[in-house]
């Protein structure tokens, strides 16, 4: 597998049902290398423009892999 579908509605489900006021993304890469995509870039500005919408602020996209991580946030991307 080297792509996966993101349903914005589906990630903030939860959050809206339990009246979170933030959430923090996580996904891995099953290749072990935790480096953004262009399409993590791309979810992460969707969610981040839905969580403004709903109220639901966006605080961080991390991205795990083989022991390491990348905070899309630290690196200025989609936010």
């Amino acid at each position: 597998m080297n792509t996966a579908v993101v349903r914005v509605g589906e990630v903030f489900r939860e959050a809206i049902r339990v009246n979170c006021a933030s959430i923090i993304v996580v996904h891995n890469h099953p290749s072990g290398d935790p480096t953004p995509s262009p399409e993590d870039v791309r979810v992460t500005e969707m969610l981040v423009d839905a969580g403004k919408l709903l109220d639901i602020a966006v605080l961080d996209h991390v991205v795990i892999g083989r022991n390491r991580y990348v905070s899309l946030k630290e690196r200025g991307l989609g936010f």
